[in-house]
Order: C-alpha cells, then sequence, then structure tokens
C-alpha cells in the first residue's frame, strides 16, 4: 500500500508541474512572439516480483509481474509553430514569416529572439524595445551602397540609422537627351538648337549648369552637337549625330561622352560624363532638345527608412536620393527546441541547439521579414483549457488514491484493537 500512496504521491507532484507550465502559457498569451511549451510525462521504474519466463515442454511461458513506482516529467517541448501577424504600422516592428531568428547583443554576447519589437535610440541604433539590446546585421558601405553578406557579425555589430545626421551625394555620372531635330531644315546648313539647361552635380554636390548646342552640318542628315557650362565651369567634349533618313532614328553617335572641369577655386577635380542621345530623333516637327535625366543629387540628410523582407534597411534622403543603409542578420539553428529561455523574449543557443547558420532573410531556409507587423503568441487558449480540465482530474484522482490509503492504514492499524 506504501508502494500506491508513494506513486500517488509522485503523480501529484507531475501534475503541479504541468499546472505550472499551463499556467504559464496562459500568462503569455499576448506575449509577443512567445512559443507555447508541452510537458510530457515517463513511468518511473518498476519493481519486478517475478521474471518472465519461457515455454517449456511441458509448460507455456509466463510473463512478468511487475509493479510500477510512479511518474516522472520525461521534460518540456517548445512548440516552434508560427504565430499569426498583427499589424502595428511601425517601420521598426518586424515579424518573421518562416524559420529564423532576429540576433541581438548587449555587446559582451549575442541573444536570439524572435520578438520584432524595435525601435531608435538617441544614437540611431536598432534596439529591441524591452532589452535595450542592439540589433545586429551587416552595415552598408557609405560610398557604394553594397551590402557583404559573407562578413561575420560580431557582437558589436549594431544597425544604426541616423535620422537627420547623415548626408548623402551622387556625383552625376549620366545624363539622357530627348527631343527632335527638324528635318526640315536640311536646305540651312548651320541651323542650331539650343536644349534648356540641365544641372549636373560633382562629388561634393555642387551643381553646374550646362546647355547642349546641336549644328546642322552641310552633310544631310547629320547633327555637331556640344556642351557648355555656366560660372566658370567649362566643359571638353563634342561629336556628331547622324540620322537615318528613311525612319528619323539615331543611326550612330550615342553616345557620347564630356568631362566637366568646375571654377579652380573651388578645387573640385574634374569629372567625366556620359551623355545617351538615343532618344533622339530627326522627324518634320518643331525644333525642341532637352535633358530627360541625370542621376546626380544634391547634398540630403537622411528623414525616413523602410526594411524589405529581404532585411534590407534603405535610407531615404531629402534631396530623393535612396540608399542601402544596411541589412538585418537572422539565424537558423539545426535544432531550434534545444534552444535556452532567458526571459524578456530571449533565447541563447546550448550545446544540443547546434550552431548558429547565420545570413540574410529569404536565404537558406531563413524566413521573410515583415515590417510593420509583429507576432503573436501561439498558445492555443483551448487547448491549455483542455488541457487544465485534465491535469486537475489526474490531481484530483490521485489525491484519492493518497487519501484512500491512508483510510486502509488507518483500517489496518486498528485491526489490533
Amino acid at each position: 500500500m506504501l508502494q500506491a500512496m508513494l506513486a500517488g504521491v509522485a503523480s501529484i507532484k507531475a501534475q503541479q508541474t504541468r499546472m505550472n507550465v499551463i499556467g504559464n502559457n496562459l500568462a503569455n498569451v499576448n506575449t509577443t512572439a512567445y512559443k507555447s511549451t508541452r510537458i510530457t510525462f515517463q513511468d518511473m521504474i518498476a519493481q519486478t516480483i517475478r521474471g518472465a519466463s519461457r515455454p517449456s515442454g511441458a509448460l507455456g511461458g509466463t510473463n512478468p509481474i511487475q509493479y510500477g513506482l510512479g511518474v516522472l516529467v520525461a521534460g518540456t517541448d517548445v512548440n516552434n509553430e508560427q504565430g499569426s501577424l498583427n499589424s502595428t504600422n511601425r517601420p521598426t516592428d518586424l515579424a518573421i514569416q518562416g524559420s529564423g531568428f532576429l540576433m541581438v547583443s548587449n555587446a559582451a554576447g549575442i541573444s536570439y529572439t524572435r520578438d520584432g519589437a524595435f525601435d531608435l535610440d538617441a544614437t540611431g541604433d536598432i534596439v529591441h524595445r524591452a532589452t535595450g539590446q542592439r540589433l545586429l546585421g551587416w552595415t552598408a558601405d557609405q560610398a557604394t551602397g553594397t551590402v557583404d553578406t559573407n562578413l561575420p557579425i560580431t557582437p558589436t555589430s549594431y544597425l544604426r540609422v541616423p535620422i537627420g545626421a547623415r548626408t548623402a551625394v551622387q556625383t552625376t555620372t549620366d545624363v539622357d537627351w530627348a527631343g527632335n531635330l527638324d528635318s526640315r531644315v536640311f536646305a540651312a546648313p548651320g541651323t542650331s538648337a539650343t536644349s534648356s539647361v540641365v544641372r549636373v552635380f560633382d562629388s561634393l554636390g555642387t551643381e553646374h549648369e550646362l546647355t547642349m548646342t546641336l549644328t546642322e552640318s552641310a552633310t544631310p542628315n547629320q547633327w555637331d552637337w556640344a556642351v557648355t557650362g555656366a560660372n566658370g565651369t567649362t566643359v571638353t567634349g563634342s561629336g556628331t549625330l547622324v540620322f537615318d533618313p528613311t525612319n528619323g532614328t539615331l543611326s550612330s553617335g550615342s553616345p557620347g561622352a564630356i568631362s566637366v572641369t568646375p571654377p579652380p577655386a573651388s578645387g573640385i577635380p574634374a569629372f567625366p560624363i556620359d551623355l545617351d542621345f538615343s532618344a533622339l530623333s530627326q522627324l518634320a516637327s518643331e525644333m525642341q532638345v532637352q535633358a530627360s535625366n541625370q542621376n546626380g543629387f544634391a547634398p540630403g540628410s537622411l528623414s525616413a527608412f523602410s526594411i524589405g523582407a529581404d532585411g534590407m534597411i534603405t535610407g531615404l534622403y531629402t534631396n530623393g536620393l535612396t540608399r542601402p543603409l544596411g541589412m538585418i542578420g537572422m539565424a537558423i539553428f539545426p535544432n531550434a527546441n534545444g534552444l535556452e529561455r532567458v526571459g524578456s523574449n530571449l533565447w541563447r543557443n546550448t550545446d544540443n541547439s547546434g550552431i548558429p547558420a547565420v545570413g540574410a532573410p529569404r536565404t537558406g531556409g531563413r524566413g521573410v521579414l515583415s515590417s510593420g507587423f509583429l507576432e503573436q503568441s501561439n498558445v492555443d487558449i483551448g487547448a491549455e483549457f483542455t488541457d487544465l480540465i485534465i491535469t486537475q482530474r489526474g490531481f484530483q484522482a490521485n489525491t484519492k488514491v493518497v487519501t484512500t490509503v491512508d483510510e486502509m492504514l488507518q483500517d489496518l492499524i486498528n485491526m489490533k484493537r
């Protein structure tokens, strides 16, 4: 009978542990990106009263006689199923659809989380709202805007978005020209067409005004072009454009190239610009030539940013320029269930989680980032309430075992009277 009582006591302890797990799941039903936990039981070692025997010629075999000694907690498992997404309209809120964890750091070590509630601090770092730890990833090269995802991520690979602080300039390297040269002026060599002023930018963002002049040559369907500067800016480069007389399209002379030299007092070196004339035509229509596009920008400060599904952080500057600022890193594990909770929605890797494989979102089996969303808890309230009832009944049943054994022992003791 004592074995029955001890088995009942062991089961009561196990049911209490299960109740703790259920209570924690229900407590975190609204915790961002919380992953629910389940508990599993295993039977305790059994006491063997008689072992099994094999069949013989005269008798058949017999099975072992064993008494179980109770129940033990086998372990807890994390349910890593996807939680639903909730729209927040905050660009720094991030939700992962699929596998993977974001990486954050306190400079001493790296932790992992699916809680994408981030914000910008006073220095422009992207920080985890709950802990203040900084989001990790790769910073883009300021000159080219390229991101090298082959570089290792360390505890100091912080991502920074300095709103209003960083300026960006883009030197003009290409100018596209469009318009029409009147085919009806063939009889008047020397007729010229002057474009409207186009503004280009040097390496410091200084603006320079250029004007294109096209002059009909003595050769039919041929125009000579030249570009001039203003306010001390000089331009070197000229050429000839030849048009097809059957359809008026440009047959040769595109592209061209010029060299723009700012005023000597500025100290800015000359810079080349490629010209594209492919959009010019020679038709019996009005004469009009203008620059349709140039790829330079004046200085501008960072005013806003966006985060793409691939983790790319793109900055928007006041001059209209968009440029990559960095890319968010993401880690996946061979055994995500082997991670250890450390509180504040953070995890750390263990010996059984495996080594994290770090890369960009949407690569190598990693999930997709959704900016402006947060992942919700995946706790199933219905399932938890069902487990709550089952656990309560199990607890009650085993208290009855303890009570009944106690009464039987009392009756046994009373036999002496």
